[in-house]
């Protein structure tokens, strides 16, 4: 912990962490080919070489991020409350910290995807492209929501503990049970759920590690490792879930799609792991000022890496596939692993020339998005009324784009441009004067409680 600002290295090291290997995972299993007519294809890695799904059980690496982030807020939500703030006044903060990067990385993308198709390139590239350039996006609704929920999470934490990480647990596991056994759309639907029950179990356990107590002892966190990755285990060897924890074409069974109780298993798996290395770690980076100036500027470009790093793979491919330039071995044969390496620096070398030529936008849109959460007291249910309303139409929008693409018949489709943007501005405009955080506090029978 960083006493002077109260931060914590090791957590910062785990979201920095997380989003690097989500970056360095999704370059590894991106496959560029050559068809016979000439166009730029993308083979299915994990689908085509099967052995590679195993791989996912360490760069499936969001409930890292999602633990970590439960943590961050925690601490966040407690300093607002302490200072006075409202539940909508923190809402309205971080979601703007979420929607400015992303606007400001749609504005390019989805503008240079409509000049293409108005120049005639062909739909069916555009989709592809506009797919890479959305994948990441399932992530964004997720987390949004989440955070959206944080007050009232906080305060279920305050009231049962661990209890309430129980809970949710035990909520997500009977919906990934249902979602197994009834065979229906409804059931499917019904499963959606565990998008939030599922991450939100990482998430709450952020809260728990900051508080202390049992689960900063390294027992806990050694049982609940073992206990998750035997339950993973178990699940896969004797169960219909499927090794690979992304989705993967033709599996009957997706751990992902929605979040399964494979997932969770593994979910607590990392997240035990985590907390069995926290006081060692903690000790490490507390010893030595180095790495924690490199993760600091990690976690400052955090959201651009999140965004851009697929951006490259399109430059790159443009510049070696199209061209001839890059050598095409079999997708998945020694040749063509050997030449990972060398393709991943290529991208990271385009990455960070394009993260430094973002930074003046980066920096621009911090100060941007410090100045409202400044001034984010809302007041009255219609503010609120507004603040919810612009929160469902950007989850809304992210959440098509994640499952379509930026471009699923060849061009951007502009309805859902249209509901992001305005509920960026009605997130954005939510301001006046509001009540205390305790109407948070209050939905769960929890008193305030001032500090962090």
């Amino acid at each position: 912990m960083d006493g002077g600002t109260g931060r914590s290295r090791y957590v910062d090291l785990l979201r920095a962490g997380a989003i690097v290997l989500v970056v360095l995972g999704h370059w590894l299993i991106t496959a560029l080919v050559r068809a016979p007519d000439g166009a730029l294809a993308a083979p299915e890695l994990m689908a085509a070489v099967p052995w590679t799904q195993w791989l996912t059980l360490g760069f499936q690496i969001m409930p890292v991020f999602f633990l970590a982030g439960g943590y961050a807020a925690a601490g966040s939500w407690n300093r607002c409350r302490a200072g006075g703030g409202t539940a909508a006044g923190w809402i309205r903060g971080r979601a703007l910290r979420l929607l400015l990067p992303t606007a400001a990385y749609l504005v390019p993308t989805l503008g240079g995807l409509a000049i293409a198709g108005a120049c005639g390139a062909d739909p069916a590239l555009l989709g592809m492209i506009g797919w890479a350039l959305a994948m990441q996006f399932w992530f964004l609704p997720v987390y949004l929501a989440i955070s959206m929920l944080t007050p009232w999470l906080a305060a279920l934490h305050r009231r049962w503990g661990l209890g309430s990480v129980a809970a949710l647990a035990a909520a997500g596991a009977a919906v990934g049970l249902l979602v197994i056994e009834v065979d229906a759309d409804w059931a499917y639907r019904v499963g959606l759920l565990n998008y939030l029950l599922v991450w939100a179990v990482a998430y709450q356990l952020g809260f728990a590690w900051r508080a202390g107590g049992a689960v900063a002892r390294p027992v806990f966190g050694a049982a609940l490792a073992v206990g998750g990755a035997a339950g993973y285990a178990a699940l896969v060897g004797f169960g219909p879930f499927p090794v690979s924890l992304v989705l993967v074409s033709g599996e009957e069974v997706s751990n992902t799609d929605p979040p399964s109780l494979a997932m969770l298993a593994w979910l607590l798996a990392q997240c035990g792991l985590c907390l069995l290395l926290a006081p060692y770690a903690e000790r490490v980076l507390n010893a030595r000022r180095g790495p924690g100036r490199l993760i600091a500027q990690l976690g400052r470009a955090g959201m651009s890496l999140y965004l851009w790093h697929m951006v490259p793979v399109l430059v790159a491919g443009a510049a070696f596939y199209l061209t001839d330039l890059a050598p095409e071995p079999e997708v998945g044969s020694a040749a063509w692993w050997a030449w990972r390496p060398a393709w991943v620096l290529v991208l990271a070398v385009l990455l960070g020339a394009l993260l430094a030529a973002l930074r003046p936008v980066d920096g621009l849109l911090l100060r941007l998005a410090g100045r409202i959460r400044a001034q984010a007291r809302t007041a009255g249910a219609g503010r609120s009324a507004v603040l919810l309303a612009g929160l469902a139409a950007v989850g809304w929008a992210l959440a098509r784009w994640a499952v379509q693409g930026l471009a699923r018949s060849g061009s951007p489709d502009w309805r859902v441009l249209l509901a992001f943007a305005i509920g960026v501005v009605l997130v954005g405009g939510a301001t006046g004067p509001r009540p205390t955080a305790a109407a948070a506090e209050q939905t769960v029978g929890q008193p305030v409680e001032q500090g962090s």
